[in-house]
């Protein structure tokens, strides 16, 4: 019956989630910006509209420098968004501070005798302090920790209300909302089952060997995440890397290889549409981009660059591959623990199949629409209830922390337009593109572009270089893509010490130089020159994160 119970309480939570959404046209507060450009109002006092600045008359540091003076709340609202990125770089000590104080706790508890088994359902006695540098270390929870700090000083600037304004009406979280519910529906059983059976006729190549799968699930589900979505991608690929390769223990430089090119293969695999990439969908429709404009100025490029990143890290590893291989030797790929309810080989019927991916397919259909695809999921969940000696243990605890990442992200990033705007407006093409690749870095990539389809006269070129860059950039940290987080968070347990953002940079770099001179070298449909003293910011009020991905025909 606690099973049966199960739906009922997520329903209960979900529908938390969309009430917010509900709006209350009577007591709608008047907005602090009510005739921006493009019929759009802004509700809260910050972060202040760019158009509502004096038009730059200097070069980029000056304009910066000229709107933090106008504008104090924006230095503050940066110090903040770098601090929690430097949080992220020390979220490994957090970690390891976790486990000694954990460790410390269990000491003293069986010196005192506290540790008796005579009441096995019990909650022993947890480490308050252990639990607190716990979830310091968790890089998911990293942003959403530091909005408090961004909440006070908005309240300090300007005020609570503002505060609120701003999350409520200024804000969209329908990614992140979307993206808790594609990774739950892709991390289910049978849609598990399914891709592993996909991606086994081409693993079998290669006679099944943790290679094999490493080469199969690296080269095939970025490509895949054209069609299901780079959420959806990354949860598939991320969870089949643990089966059939992490757990055979690589060493450190293979293992944070393999993170940074599933990272940087999954953010440019996206673009051989113009709906399943965040940084793509951003641009599609103000720039006219389809699916046919995507694979051929974008998508063939992406499979170039996705082959030759693997290759060259298969060859540049073939010997530590080798070595896993003859780990696993004598142990069926994929299979834990033989006796493991989780990891039981009995098959999933197709038809239970089939519906778990017409699920997933109505969520990716209705992306924008979280009603819909919140709804959706409530059925998913009886479904599963229904069918669950099909099932296993629905996982909730990665995509709500993933989620709460993305939103900790949103919140931060409204308020960095002030100075990413005129660096991406003062850059010409070559530039710019390597400007985009930075800039993302420190910036979810969406926003990256999002800003770029704000500017007025922009040429095809620029266009082309911006996008490129966010894509190409979008592996060399776990904030850099919105689907980064959901890989983290899936494979951070095969990293004793948590992973390293440096390792992570680092495994990702050669895949990032890589896609970098493709995007460069291999040649674009015919362009204009940028001329970035043309280039005018007429419509843009501040980063408006991504919606989610979308199949939608709007």
């Amino acid at each position: 019956m606690t099973l049966l119970w199960l739906p009922l309480r997520l329903s209960a939570c979900a529908a938390l989630l969309i009430l917010p959404l509900a709006r209350a046209s009577s007591a709608d507060p008047a907005p602090a910006y009510p005739d921006l450009s493009g019929g759009r109002v802004q509700y809260a006092a910050f972060p202040k509209p760019l158009e509502s600045y004096a038009a730059p008359s200097g070069s980029v540091i000056e304009t910066i420098l000229a709107r933090a003076a106008e504008e104090p709340f924006n230095v503050a609202a940066t110090v903040i968004f770098l601090l929690a990125i430097l949080h992220t770089f020390a979220a490994g000590a957090f970690t390891r501070i976790s486990h000694r104080l954990e460790h410390e706790h269990e000491e003293r508890l069986k010196r005192e005798g506290k540790r008796s088994d005579s009441q096995p359902d019990g909650v022993p006695e947890v480490s308050f302090k252990a639990s607190l540098f716990h979830f310091l270390g968790e890089i998911e929870a990293v942003f959403g920790l530091w909005a408090i700090a961004l909440a006070g000083a908005a309240t300090w600037f300007h005020s609570w209300e503002d505060f609120k304004l701003y999350v409520a009406k200024d804000r969209v979280f329908t990614e992140p909302m979307f993206v808790l519910v594609v990774m739950a529906i892709a991390a289910s059983r049978p849609v598990l089952r399914f891709a592993e059976q996909m991606l086994s006729k081409a693993a079998a190549l290669g006679k099944g060997s943790p290679a094999a799968w490493w080469l199969s699930v690296l080269t095939i589900a970025p490509i895949l995440g054209s069609f299901i979505t780079e959420p959806a991608a990354m949860t598939i690929a991320a969870l089949l890397l643990g089966r059939k390769f992490y757990r055979h223990r690589p060493p450190p430089s293979l293992a944070y290889g393999t993170l940074g090119l599933l990272f940087v293969n999954i953010s440019v695999g996206g673009t051989l549409t113009h709906f399943a990439a965040p940084p793509v969908l951003m641009v599609a429709a103000p720039w006219g981009w389809d699916t046919p404009f995507m694979l051929e100025h974008f998508g063939w490029k992406a499979l170039t660059g996705v082959v030759l990143s693997s290759s060259l890290y298969f060859l540049v590893f073939r010997k530590e591959l080798r070595r896993l291989s003859d780990r696993a030797d004598g142990v069926e790929d994929g299979i834990i623990d033989s006796s493991s309810w989780a990891e039981r080989p009995n098959p999933v019927p197709p038809w239970v199949t089939l519906v778990h991916l017409v699920f997933l397919a109505w969520t990716v259909y209705t992306a924008h629409y979280p009603v819909l695809f919140i709804g959706g999921f409530l059925f998913f969940l009886a479904f599963s209830t229904a069918t669950q000696h099909h099932q296993n243990t629905l996982a909730l605890r990665s995509p709500i922390l993933v989620a709460f990442f993305l939103a900790g992200l949103i919140i931060h990033g409204g308020c960095q337009a002030w100075w990413i705007a005129p660096v991406i407006t003062s850059l010409d093409d070559r530039a710019l593109m390597f400007g985009a690749t930075v800039l993302t870095a420190f910036n979810d990539n969406a926003a990256i572009t999002y800003l770029a389809a704000q500017v007025e006269g922009i040429s095809d070129a620029a266009k082309h270089a911006v996008v490129s860059g966010a894509v190409v950039g979008g592996g060399l940290t776990v904030i850099a893509n919105a689907p980064n987080p959901a890989g983290q968070s899936l494979l951070s347990k095969f990293f004793p010490k948590g992973i390293s953002p440096l390792g992570l940079f680092l495994g990702a770099l050669a895949p990032t130089v890589i896609f970098y001179l493709c995007f460069i070298i291999l040649p674009n449909g015919p362009a204009k020159a940028h001329d970035p003293g043309h280039a005018e910011i007429v419509r843009a009020s501040a980063v408006t994160q991504p919606p989610a991905p979308s199949c939608s025909p709007d």
